[in-house]
């Protein structure tokens, strides 16, 4: 079973960090997943409606992970987060890529509770993932980039294996290894705060929320959280 971790330099750094970690396995994503639809539905008519809309970059939850990434010297401005990517591309376009039903899923969830969420196809990761500083000796091929080999630079937190890099910036981009796709039968989704103490009950909602959309695809989900004294 894949333990994922988080180091104790960024522990130390972050200490109010706390990360869902959803696993799903026995995963169909063949078949029709008729909630993930009704979900992205309904968040893209709300957008259209202007009853809501995704966060910014005014908003404590997206300006917290701004900070975060300058501390270990990333412009955010250029390299997003996750969410705030995924958010303004929303605002723009009116709507969220359909990419396949468990990553349609977890970006529903994401841009829905502003909080930056990704993904990992387990049968492709090697020994266990830890969040910790690149040393700047680390290898990163990105989703979609299969012959493109980066090297993430020393200081930059990132996710890893016992391979190489899963996840550059934090959340800002992962690799194409562990991409999922609608063969991927076992996965590790992941939903991060950087505030639990204002933010952990949106956590908590958002990770009950993937779960259920996951839970009728699959033969068995289950959620843990992982802090920064502890492991998932």
């Amino acid at each position: 079973m894949t333990t994922f971790r988080i180091s104790p330099g960024v522990a130390d750094a972050f200490p109010d960090t706390l990360i869902a970690v959803v696993t799903a396995t026995g995963l169909r994503g063949q078949e029709s997943w008729p909630a993930t639809t009704t979900a992205l539905q309904d968040l893209e008519r709300q957008l259209a409606d202007g009853t809501w809309a995704p966060a910014d970059e005014s908003d404590p939850r997206i300006e917290a992970w701004h900070t975060a990434y300058r501390s270990f010297g990333t412009n955010p401005r250029r390299i997003r987060p996750s969410v705030d990517a995924l958010g303004r591309r929303m605002a723009k376009k009116g709507a969220l890529p359909r990419i396949s039903p468990a990553v349609d899923s977890y970006n529903a969830v994401s841009v829905r509770h502003g909080l930056p969420a990704g993904a990992f196809d387990v049968d492709h990761v090697t020994g266990d993932v830890e969040i910790r500083y690149a040393d700047g000796s680390e290898t990163f091929t990105p989703l979609g980039e299969p012959g493109t080999v980066e090297n993430p630079k020393a200081g930059e937190i990132i996710y890893t294996d016992t391979t190489d890099v899963l996840t550059r910036h934090w959340n800002h981009r992962d690799a194409h290894r562990t991409r999922v796709t609608e063969d991927s039968t076992h996965v590790a989704f992941v939903l991060e705060t950087l505030h639990v103490t204002r933010d952990g009950h949106l956590l908590k909602t958002a990770a009950g929320e993937l779960q259920e959309l996951l839970a009728p695809h699959a033969e068995e989900t289950t959620v843990h959280y992982l802090d920064s004294d502890a492991s998932a």
